[in-house]
């Protein structure tokens, strides 16, 4: 063992360079991993990153005015108090569009404890009084108002915006939106609860003139004595004054699917990124076995057993990468945060989300447990090496030239060009490793810029993915008179297609529906008539284009078991209603189980139905945020109008996080790659000494090696690009029809995008081969000597 020490010490003294590079490899490895690791937890777990940011409130209790809610901080278990806030119920309207909000009087300074996280604009500032300006920023004042994040997107509403807030005694006030934050309670939906406000107290004045309740937040020391919590509240407050309650597990619950998508997709990332990582650690250290098999051979030849031989590298090795390891988590803990742009925060925000010691202890460990591994099979591969060189040595060390090659160098084809080729691929098995251990971080890069592609494509054309209708406009007071309901019904319709941009009017009708067995509800949809369908966007089977068809989304015929062309029977307020399914939509609402027909078919069942809604289909380039409003000033303000949810407004955080993600994968490419030109350089010793002895100038061979690179490079990026467009559709296909939306909806990037990949990944070999290129054209015969030894 003495000798395996000694022998290992000299090693190093002797190639300190190869194991600086084992080191920095190994600690770049980790911190990649680490940082994929923060990113997906960053972005698969919006709401506990809220959470932790605003320091939030596991409990919030909607009391009277006059709750004595000071007496809750005795209460066991409670931590801190958020407030308590007076509030008050208003009715916001921007553009048309009309949202229930609850008002908060906040002070000018936010609070510790469920503090708004602002994500645009600025909080609330107290008005300037000393004449200097001071304080008048974007909706300084009274008359400010902060919007949490789902009501900001509900009204359309930016900083800068004003908007009318009707308060209880049905006043309007014209209040500007100063921020927008967000909160880690329950978010805003139509037909849900209230959504949240900021304002200063004067603010509320105003608007309320004393008509308040109270809301408190509870943060208690142990979450998951939550409802015994609740209970004693309640007791001490009294049940008469508590209004509602709400607990962290229903916010949880309510962007449990957003969490739940983005995990599993970043979790494929992950699971790549970890085998890409895997790939070239061992690749880093099994090149520097194969750089001293000269040295493994002269220790044979004075005595080394090959259990020595195996025993010197594994721990020298196990040095190396648990110092690379070491290096690369101190890192990250240290200096991740200090990271600019997305990354450092995420790194920030990781650090208070759950699992972040597992990930910090169990990445690591996992990597050495890898690494170990895989310098366990290069060390015994070492320990197997011949005591003899000669043997080696006459083992050739690349193809043969080709009647190919040979030909093109009679026709005058630059050398670099013809041997550059030969050496990026020597042999079949040899060029299939280095192409595919290459092509892995592409292909991972590649499905992520699939994955931006898909979002891309509901941002820009949202028709190709089940969202036809921009907005959906309800009438705010419908006639009361029977007799009068299709003339009013019809007058509306001609309001509305008379609007500039209005491509088309589509009346609609939505109400639950009983499946077969009574076991589940599902949406049944009326859109546009027999004469005018409406637009929806079938992947399967066809549109409506009779009577008693329907189109169904890919979670409703999950949940019945059926397929296109079968026949769906179900319950709609105690009659039956029976719809042939001829196509199937993609649905991105309600989880997909949505069924969708004409009104002209509910009104077979129901001749009284009149349309509840109408939705708005708009010419191509038309601005949502003018239309509505124009319908808000066209309509004297009687018109509700709502944009159409859009998912991609929940996946939002994912854009940043895939561009960061492909940033960690570059990273690993790159660590790959310099160890494969290394690798090259090495291994081609020999035929370099005889190049340059049959007449090759010193620029020849950089150039050779600098081709070879760039067409490793090249074959990898189209391998990798293509395999992973292909993966990515699939995987993204696949996803969507687990999530009930349905398959079809993935969308390959662009053909300049994946070209740009493509030379980004040849541009790159090119430069990690210069410097290599440069020192092995250096190089003299002599220097050269003895790796024919």
């Amino acid at each position: 063992m003495r000798a395996t020490l000694r022998w290992a010490h000299a090693d190093f003294r002797a190639h300190r360079g190869e194991a600086l590079f084992v080191v920095l490899a190994s600690a770049g490895i980790i911190a990649s991993l680490l940082l994929a690791g923060a990113l997906f937890s960053y972005a698969a777990n919006p709401w506990q990153r809220v959470f932790n940011q605003s320091h939030g409130a596991h409990i919030w209790l909607h009391t009277n005015a006059d709750a004595d809610t000071a007496a809750l901080s005795r209460v066991d278990g409670v931590a801190a108090l958020s407030g308590p806030y007076r509030t008050t119920a208003t009715t916001v309207e921007s553009r048309g569009a009309r949202v229930g909000v609850t008002l908060r009087a906040a002070a000018a300074t936010p609070p510790e404890t469920g503090r708004p996280i602002i994500t645009d604009g600025s909080w609330l500032t107290r008005p300037d009084t000393t004449g200097t300006g001071a304080g008048t920023g974007n909706g300084a004042g009274n008359g400010a108002v902060v919007l949490e994040a789902s009501v900001a997107r509900a009204l359309w509403a930016e900083p800068g915006d004003t908007v009318r807030i009707t308060g209880p005694d049905g006043a309007p006030h014209a209040l500007q939106v100063s921020g927008i934050a967000e909160a880690a309670e329950p978010r805003y939906h139509p037909g849900g609860g209230p959504g949240i406000g900021w304002v200063l107290a004067d603010t509320l004045d105003q608007v309320a003139h004393g008509d308040t309740g109270q809301s408190v937040g509870l943060r208690l020391q142990d979450p998951d004595d939550t409802d015994f919590t609740v209970q004693r509240a309640v007791t001490v407050l009294g049940a008469d004054r508590v209004a509602q309650v709400t607990k962290w597990q229903q916010a949880r619950a309510e962007a449990g699917g957003d969490d739940r998508l983005l995990g599993q997709m970043f979790a494929v990332f992950g699971l790549g990124a970890l085998l890409a990582a895997a790939l070239a650690a061992a690749g880093a250290i099994g090149a520097r076995v194969r750089g001293q098999l000269r040295d493994i051979a002269i220790l044979k030849a004075v005595g080394f057993t090959p259990g020595q031989v195996t025993r010197g590298f594994l721990v020298q090795h196990l040095a190396f990468a648990l110092l690379g390891v070491a290096l690369g988590t101190a890192a990250i803990a240290l200096l991740g945060a200090r990271i600019p742009g997305r990354i450092g925060e995420a790194t920030q925000v990781w650090q208070d989300l759950p699992g972040h010691t597992a990930l910090m202890i169990g990445i690591p460990c996992g990597a050495v447990l890898l690494i170990a591994a895989a310098t366990g099979l290069s060390a015994w591969r070492a320990g197997r090496v011949p005591p003899v060189p000669v043997a080696r040595a006459a083992l050739p060390s690349a193809a043969p030239m080709t009647a190919l090659g040979r030909r093109a160098l009679g026709v005058r084809v630059p050398p670099a060009l013809v041997l550059g080729w030969r050496a990026a691929f020597p042999r079949r098995g040899r060029t299939l490793v280095t192409v595919a251990r290459l092509a892995l971080p592409l292909v991972l890069i590649t499905v992520a810029l699939v994955a931006w592609s898909t979002l891309d494509q509901f941002r820009i054309r949202p028709a190709q993915m089940g969202l036809p209708a921009a907005l959906t406009v309800r009438a705010a007071q419908p006639a009361g008179a029977s007799d009068a309901s299709d003339t009013s019904d019809a007058e509306l319709e001609r309001v509305l297609a008379a609007v500039r941009d209005v491509a088309a009017v589509h009346p609609g009708a939505e109400m639950a529906a009983l499946v077969p067995g009574q076991t589940g509800t599902i949406t049944l949809r009326g859109l546009g008539t027999a004469r005018d369908p409406y637009p929806s966007t079938v992947v399967e089977g066809r549109a409506v284009s009779g009577p008693d068809e329907a189109v169904a989304g890919q979670g409703l015929l999950d949940l019945l078991g059926v397929r296109v062309g079968a026949w769906v029977r179900m319950t709609v307020e105690g009659r039956p209603q029976i719809l042939h399914l001829v196509g199937r939509t993609i649905e991105p609402e309600s989880g997909g189980r949505v069924i969708t027909t004409t009104v002209d078919a509910l009104r077979e069942r129901d001749p009284q139905l009149r349309p509840g809604f109408h939705a708005l289909v708009l010419r191509e380039g038309a601005d949502p945020v003018a239309v509505s409003a124009e319908l808000a000033g066209t309509a004297g303000g009687t018109l509700e109008v709502r944009r159409t949810p859009n998912p991609v407004d929940r996946l939002e955080p994912a854009r940043a996080v895939i561009a960061a993600l492909i940033a960690v994968l570059g990273l690993i490419g790159l660590i790959e790659l310099l160890t494969l030109i290394g690798t090259g350089v090495r291994d081609r010793g020999r035929d370099l000494l005889a190049l340059k002895a049959i007449g090759l100038t010193p620029r020849e061979i950089g150039a050779m090696i600098v081709t070879a690179a760039g067409l490793t490079a090249l074959a990898s990026a189209v391998v990798g690009t293509t395999v992973g467009a292909l993966a990515g559709r699939w995987l993204v296909d696949t996803q969507s029809a687990s999530s009930g939306i349905g398959a079809g909806i993935a969308q390959l990037p662009p053909l300049p995008v994946l070209l740009t990949v493509v030379v980004g990944a040849v541009l790159g070999a090119v430069v990690a081969a210069a410097l290599p290129a440069a020192r092995a054209a250096r190089r003299r015969p002599a220097d050269s000597l003895s790796e024919t030894l």
